[in-house]
């Protein structure tokens, strides 16, 4: 964790709604305006409670707030499995999973490799 990267982070959210550091800790409660001071210039660790009170009340991703990122609404992902790359192995897991004799199986079977289709195109 880069302490710099996140204190400057609190600070810039903290004043880009215009709250001293008195204010935003008699929001929170829990934090003193000492601790606020050392967060912020990077002098100390920011605790995880902190952080995720920090990301919900100014609604920002954890992302953002760590420097991963200068999107507030966080570093999104394109996520796809490698399984599901592999078309031919998914559709030969799927053929194990279905009763080929029953024939709601077949159209439960057939609705799933339609959607796997579907996705990797």
């Amino acid at each position: 964790m880069d302490n710099k990267i996140i204190g400057q982070r609190l600070r810039d959210l903290r004043q880009g709604v215009k709250l001293s550091q008195m204010k935003l800790c008699s929001l929170n409660g829990n934090i003193s305006q000492s601790a606020l001071n050392r967060y912020e210039n990077g002098i100390s660790e920011v605790s995880n409670e902190v952080l995720l009170w920090y990301a919900n009340y100014f609604d920002v991703s954890l992302d953002y707030i760590f420097g991963r990122t200068d999107n507030p609404q966080g570093k999104l992902y394109d996520y796809q499995p490698k399984v599901w790359q592999d078309n031919e192995q998914m559709q030969e897991f799927i053929e194990m999973c279905f009763d080929p004799s029953s024939a709601a199986n077949a159209k439960l079977k057939e609705a799933v490799l339609k959607l796997l289709r579907e996705t990797n195109s």
